[in-house]
């Protein structure tokens, strides 16, 4: 009789397993939210996103959580695995083994019997790689490297192989290892398929032809484009890696010619993902599948005056996500806030799986299937010890607690925070309102750095060309264009 009914139990979970949905999951690096032409740019080439857009569901007001460190993707990442904002993860300020948290590949894994395999970009350390995961193809151990010029490694059964020479441009190489696993997947068991690209993050070396086609057809520059930012928003404004990949003050040419390769980037990535899409409809997987797509995070891109993530005006914590796939309406938008680490409880809810319990992810499907409209009233966005941002949809207050300085803006008139509102002594109420409801976000989280110091840092910032670094993965065209054709390629300065 036990006999009998192990067999029985062990079918229902085998049925019950094949009837799971698979789940493709594609990220992006440094994607702002405005980079796809769906969404309302009409000087970017998208069409595989535009499409996914038609079919799926676009949340239009998705955010990063802020960051406990300068490389933000670190940040994003671990809140994604774990499906907690920065401030409740141990450990969160190394990429430790975030303590034994279940990670969403092995909580599929462990509650769903899904086969989970990794491609491309991840930026947490073995340990948690070997937490997450036990296959893939095609992994980079890493930040960033040159697109055009890297190496990556195989994981089979948790061990990482050695490092062999990629072979060809990032967002290509790993569309392929994508392609091949989704060619080849069996369908016993569902699969959650992690596509991690590096486009577009830096360096900009998209192939020739794709810069080429915004060079012939230059894209407007971003409405809020400064040629410095007016005050010391955090270290990494004057000193950091990404805001010294242009020399200040930003010229128009220098930003727009940047944004070219940017965009670039974009076209190409949506190549690969128009590619996967194509693999996919030929399959058993095809009407069984949610594609994912998403981005960990934004970018500057000349908006006030920078370069890089390392700041919480919109389009540095902004990022686009898009969701394709069985019951998903097509065509379908939200403007309700959510974060990229909802994803985690999203991801269980379309495999039937519970979160598990101290998740501050929210499970989007009811926003999808319209039985609710927000699943909350507002977003703050905490960056390291310097910077706090909250919105409730309309007004946004900044604070820089470093320099004691703070920047209120009306989003629905000023969507791209260029009137601080902040010093107009009528506005005093709605500061008071919107840094309680900053203090509320803090008392849930646990965030006790103080908002204002005794002895703040000048808030003038000291910008020098001389200081600006060179890293090992600019390739020569563009050492050679934005660094002066230095032939020195080390993370210290410019030698004089």
């Amino acid at each position: 009789m036990f006999r009998a009914l192990l067999i029985t139990t062990l079918l229902l979970a085998t049925a019950n397993a094949a009837d799971r949905p698979n789940i493709i999951f594609l990220f992006a690096d440094d994607q702002r939210a405005d980079t796809v032409g769906a969404h309302g740019n009409p000087h970017i080439q998208t069409p595989n996103l535009d499409q996914l857009s038609k079919e799926g569901f676009s949340f239009r007001r998705n955010y990063c959580a802020g960051s406990f460190s300068g490389a933000v993707c670190v940040a994003s990442r671990a809140m994604l695995m774990t499906g907690r904002h920065w401030m409740r993860i141990p450990g969160k300020r190394v990429a430790s083994d975030w303590k034994g948290l279940p990670l969403l590949p092995s909580r599929l894994a462990s509650e769903a019997n899904y086969q989970n395999f990794i491609v491309g970009k991840w930026h947490n350390g073995k340990a948690t790689l070997q937490q997450a995961f036990t296959s893939g193809t095609s992994v980079y151990m890493g930040g960033m490297a040159n697109h055009a010029d890297f190496v990556v490694q195989d994981l089979s059964d948790g061990n990482l192989s050695p490092k062999r020479a990629a072979g060809g441009f990032s967002s290509t190489v790993f569309a392929d290892a994508a392609i091949e696993y989704i060619e080849t997947a069996d369908t016993k068991n569902p699969f959650f398929l992690y596509v991690a690209f590096m486009a577009p993050h830096d360096p900009r070396n998209p192939p020739e032809k794709y810069r080429q086609i915004y060079y012939d057809k230059c894209p407007p520059l971003p409405k809020n484009f400064l040629p410095k930012h007016p005050f010391k928003n955090a270290p990494q404004a004057t000193s950091g890696r990404d805001e010294g990949l242009a020399p200040w003050p930003r010229t128009e040419k220098v930003v727009s010619d940047q944004l070219c390769e940017y965009y670039g980037l974009v076209t190409h990535l949506d190549e690969q993902v128009g590619r996967i899409m194509k693999a996919l409809e030929g399959t058993p997987h095809a009407d069984n599948t949610y594609i994912v797509y998403t981005a960990d995070h934004g970018l500057a891109m000349g908006s006030h005056g920078l370069l890089g993530k390392q700041n919480v005006y919109e389009q540095s914590m902004r990022c686009p996500l898009i969701i394709r796939g069985p019951g998903i309406p097509g065509g379908a938008s939200s403007e309700t806030f959510t974060y990229v680490h909802d994803l985690y409880a999203t991801v269980c809810g379309f495999a039937g799986v519970n979160a598990p319990n101290g998740t501050d992810a929210k499970d989007l499907n009811p926003i999808i299937s319209g039985k609710a409209t927000h699943v909350r009233d507002s977003v703050f966005l905490p960056f390291q010890n310097n910077q706090r941002a909250v919105s409730d949809g309309q007004w946004k207050l900044h604070i820089y607690p470093k320099i004691n300085h703070r920047l209120l803006f009306d989003l629905k008139s000023d969507p791209h925070e260029t009137n601080n509102l902040a010093n107009n002594t009528a506005n005093e109420p709605q500061i008071e309102s919107m840094t309680a409801l900053m203090e509320s976000w803090r008392t849930r989280l646990g965030d006790k750095d103080p908002l204002r110091v005794e002895s703040p840092d000048p808030k003038e910032p000291i910008y020098d060309n001389a200081k600006r670094t060179l890293d090992v993965w600019q390739p020569k065209w563009i050492r050679d264009k934005y660094f002066d054709g230095r032939d020195d390629p080390t993370h210290g300065p410019k030698k004089r």
